[in-house]
Formats: structure tokens, sequence, C-alpha cells
């Protein structure tokens, strides 16, 4: 299994990618031909990767071998009294009137059991098998320290031609039954903030809500989910696009310049490749798809990483959505707990 997946490689929106043509941070590359792996850190440089060729079939990689890290290893960057805290402090700047909604999450870390068994190419694999998503992905770039997979449910941006859409997620529980008329009202209000930001860089009175309050149901759980699209403006790039629109509204809050320096306050360590966005971007077809970095693990220092949290509202129970966020991880968790030793497919 030693130097299996060393390559850079990528599987987004089921075609694999190989042979690097060139490697930036700079999003005006986006517009200026080819296919790009894109990879939208919520903190830190973007990294977009320019493949020569895009394939339906798994290319001859080797094998790809993944020993995960133990269910119970797992160590939270907020226990529980730290999360319950946090969302006390999110109540109090509702109450103050400088916020309505603010995304508070945590990252789990566990350290890798064996580091010539922790391929993420295995652990893609295994996500694929078992925890199925509309948005599944890896980007695996080990010489620039990038090993990002992805069991994402949610759209960040969705762009055919000159058309753009939006798929944000709030509201989370076991079955359809669990959703309440909170999760509704905090779904309406990031559609409203949605809607805002795709005004930026859209058509005057072309945004519109064509789908609101979707269920939509997951590996163990189910989301609400809405959809907004809009009619970009002739000379928008995509460095104007992202500018518009990143951090996604679903997982900062609203307003969310204030939702941003409230996390930047109560979130212990930085969010990472977490609740940023991952995808792909082909220039010459004007196409692309990003994906909401949420179900998302990634690699560094010998250690796997995973991002849970829950929209905090005036009406939230802490109680609840400290178990929303382990509702969020339970099934990710052990699942990366297993481990595979195969070719990929």
């Amino acid at each position: 299994m030693m130097g299996a997946m060393t390559q850079t490689v990528a599987h987004l929106g089921g075609k694999w990618a190989t042979s690097v043509v060139e490697v930036s941070s700079d999003l005006r590359s986006l517009d200026q031909g080819g296919r790009w792996a894109v990879l939208l850190p919520y903190y830190g440089l973007p990294v977009a990767i320019r493949f020569r060729n895009w394939q339906d079939q798994p290319p001859d990689l080797g094998p790809a071998s993944w020993l995960g890290p133990a269910t119970g290893s797992w160590r939270s960057s907020l226990d529980e009294l730290g999360y319950l805290q946090a969302v006390a402090e999110v109540r109090s700047a509702i109450a103050a009137g400088s916020v309505y909604q603010v995304n508070i999450c945590r990252v789990l870390s566990a350290q890798l059991p064996d580091l010539d068994r922790c391929h993420i190419g295995g652990l893609s694999a295994l996500l694929q098998a078992g925890n199925p998503a509309p948005y599944a992905g890896m980007i695996c770039a080990p010489e620039i320290g990038v090993e990002v997979v992805t069991a994402s449910p949610e759209l960040f941006l969705e762009r055919r031609a000159d058309a753009i859409c939006s798929g944000p997620i709030k509201g989370t529980g076991k079955v359809a039954a669990d959703l309440t008329t909170k999760d509704e009202a905090e779904n309406v209000m990031i559609v409203d903030l949605v809607r805002n930001d795709l005004s930026k860089v859209c058509v005057t009175g072309s945004v519109t809500v064509p789908d609101l309050l979707r269920v939509e149901a997951h590996p163990g759980l189910v989301h609400l989910a809405s959809y907004i699209s809009g009619t970009l403006l002739d000379e928008m790039r995509w460095p104007q696009i992202i500018e518009a629109t990143f951090p996604p509204g679903s997982i900062t809050g609203a307003p969310k310049s204030t939702a941003v320096r409230i996390i930047d306050e109560l979130e212990p360590v930085p969010r990472d490749y977490y609740c940023g966005a991952i995808g792909w971007v082909d220039a010459d077809e004007g196409t692309a798809c990003l994906a909401v970095a949420i179900r998302t693990f990634w690699k560094s220092d010998g250690h796997l990483h995973f991002g849970t949290g829950a929209g905090i509202t005036w009406s939230s129970d802490a109680q609840a959505e400290w178990r929303e966020t382990e509702l969020k991880a339970a099934n990710l968790t052990d699942v990366a707990a297993r481990s595979w030793q195969s070719g990929l497919t």
C-alpha cells in the first residue's frame, strides 16, 4: 500500500481528474479556460487545480488503503458545556438586536492510527458506500498539503452559462416529523440572505425562489432545503461571484457580517476547510458546481478532522442544538472508523 495515491487527483461531479496543468490561488484563473477542481477554505487562500483529463472511469492509480480512527477517539474543539455557553452568547446577541441567527460549529479531531494506511481515496470509497451524498467528492493533492473528502448534501453554487442557483439547508431531524416551525423560520431567514447575496451579481428582478422548504432525506437524517436562482449580469466573473456569496449564508447567519464576527469570537479553533466550498468549475463550458463543505473530512499533521454545527436562533434550545451537532456527526464518524483496502472505485 505504500506509495498509493501520492499523485494529485480529484473526484468531483462523478468525474475523475488527473494530469495537473496548473495550481492557482487566484480566482481570476477560473475565467481563463480549462476545467478546475476548486476548494475554498472558510479561512485561507483558495485552491484551484486545473486538470487536463476528466473521465467517468477511475484512472489506474493503484489501491487505496484506509484505517480510520476509532469512533470514541474524536476530540471536540467545544465540549458540551462550551457549546451550551456559546448558544447562550448567541441568544444574548439576538436579544440585543445585533443578529438574528448564527451558525455555531465545532471541529472534531482524531489521530490517525497508521499513517501508512490513511489514503484519503480509501475514505472517499467508504463514504460513497456508507454515506452517499449528492455532492460527494475528493481532492487529493498531498504535495500541496490538501487531502479533503466530502459527503456534502448542500449546494453552494451551480452555474449553467448565465443561470446561477444556490440551495441552502437549514433544519435537521432524524425524520420529517422532527422538523419544527423553528427550522422553517431559520430556513426562510437564510433564503432571504442568499437572495440578497445573489442580487449583487444578478440581473435586477431575476432572483427567484423556485423551491422553498423542500424535505430531503439523507443517511440517518432529513434536512429542509430551499433553492434560489438568478440570471448573472454579463460582466460578472468568478471573483465577483465569490465575493458576493462567500462564505455561504447557511453556515454563517444573518446578518452575515455580524454572524461572521460572532463566530470568530465564540469558536475556539479555525474552521479550516469546513464550511467553505468544494467542487468544480469549467471555464470553457461556463458551468460549475460547488458544494458547501459540510459533512467533510480533511487530513493534516497526522490527524483527521471533521466539523459539525447548528444554526442558533432566539427560539433555540441549547441541548437540542448540541444533539443536532451529534446527529450530524454520528453516521460520518462511524463510516470513517472502518477500514478499506481495495482498488479505487
